[in-house]
């Protein structure tokens, strides 16, 4: 091969591999587009990452193949996921966690997963213990990220329901990530558990080490805050900042992406400064307006449609699973126990079991990594993310509340 050959190669490799990936964002873009127009014409009854969902599977390879994940459309989906999960910390307030009601959510959690592990040994009789812990794990966790955009288009955010939601979710998605670094690390559980500790303590240096500069140099504070309603941009610089800075610490110790960016929203919820008006609208906006769509669109391109629908009767069995362990225990607990969650009507209980129940993102980390330690068949793997996905677009739908009780006009804020 000429020497004109070998410069010109990784030139046309890489405008291929652009080419590629602008295309499928062009696609992923057309459904970003088309989504509120459907949400709109089904009045609010069907929640805009149910339509994402539903049009990355048409887009993805499995049916119309117009879009394909590779690496450039990854990093921004991995970006949409990172944002995801930091507008969840956001939200969450650890004292509520520290709370009775964050104490009994814990409890819950272990209860859904000692009562899942039994079952993956009943349903897979000759299973190793990580291989039931893939599923036990998969089939105990909540997609908080996924309900946070839904309980806001409700007005539920502030309500009770939605304090308890959302102590489930935070418990659902931490708790899932630390048995998957505890249980299925390639490490011994002691070493897993100084990466966690190791990890933690990286995440602490982040959050303190910046804020004392900024509070106590004032030139820093001063550009800082000077730049907040400028091009610059600093608060959501610096917020950005943080969420690479802890992925990648994250990645670095070989532990989920999720467990960083969740520390980054409780970093940002605990040192945010007061009196930065607009920084969370406009937070939101870069992340609910693209990088967040671009990830729930990804997911439903991951579905394989065809592995799913030779084995229907099996996706009905995990999404029973997932509804009953999951869902069925939040109940049972909420019904026979005191849980601090404040909920006494039937109807929020039901609510509450089914937002519980519903999950996608840590199913889709754990059968990942479950497929790559071959601990699941990749067609297994297939159908379980599938009935992920169907709990989002199903769960949601059949918690939505009353007409006229506890919903906001599409587009507002409570």
């Amino acid at each position: 091969m000429s020497g004109v050959d070998l410069l010109s190669l990784p030139v046309l490799t890489s405008s291929t591999t652009l080419d590629a990936a602008l295309l499928s964002l062009f696609w992923i873009g057309c459904a970003l587009v088309v989504s509120p127009v459907v949400v709109r014409a089904s009045r609010g009854v069907v929640p805009d990452v149910v339509v994402l969902l539903v049009l990355g599977c048409l887009l993805g390879p499995s049916v119309l193949a117009l879009a394909e994940i590779g690496p450039g459309v990854e990093l921004v989906r991995e970006l949409g996921l990172g944002l995801l999960f930091l507008l969840a910390g956001t939200e969450i307030d650890p004292a509520t966690l520290r709370a009775k009601q964050g104490r009994q959510a814990i409890l819950t959690w272990i209860l859904c997963l000692a009562l899942a592990l039994g079952v993956a040994w009943a349903f897979i009789p000759d299973a190793t213990f990580a291989a039931a812990a893939v599923l036990a794990i998969a089939v105990t966790s909540t997609a908080l990220g996924a309900l946070l955009p839904i309980l806001k288009d409700r007005g539920q955010l502030d309500s009770p329901l939605g304090t308890a939601v959302l102590t489930h979710g935070a418990v659902g998605e931490l708790m899932p990530i630390m048995a998957m670094a505890l249980l299925l690390s390639t490490r011994t559980t002691w070493a897993s558990a100084l990466v966690l500790l190791a990890f933690f303590l990286v995440a602490a240096v982040v959050a303190v080490v910046p804020h004392r500069l900024v509070m106590r140099v004032p030139g820093i504070r001063a550009a800082l805050v000077e730049g907040v309603d400028t091009t610059a941009q600093t608060a959501v610089r610096v917020t950005f900042w943080l969420l690479l800075t802890l992925m990648a610490a994250a990645s670095v110790f070989e532990l989920d992406v999720v467990l960083g960016a969740f520390a980054a929203g409780f970093i940002v919820r605990a040192v945010r400064p007061e009196g930065f008006l607009g920084y969370e609208e406009r937070l939101e906006a870069i992340a609910y307006g693209f990088f967040i769509p671009v990830f729930f669109v990804t997911s439903g391109m991951n579905v394989d449609v065809a592995a799913v629908a030779e084995q229907p009767v099996l996706l009905l069995v995990f999404v029973a699973m997932i509804l009953v362990i999951r869902g069925g225990v939040v109940w049972l607990r909420e019904r026979l126990s005191r849980t601090g969650s404040g909920l006494t009507g039937p109807g929020d209980r039901r609510r509450l079991a089914l937002y519980a129940a519903t999950g996608l993102p840590i199913i889709v980390a754990v059968t990942e990594l479950g497929v790559s330690r071959e601990l699941m068949p990749e067609d297994i793997a297939a159908v379980l993310v599938a009935a992920g996905a169907l709990t989002v677009l199903v769960f949601p739908f059949l918690a939505r509340p009353a007409p006229g009780r506890g919903t906001a006009q599409p587009g507002t804020r409570r």
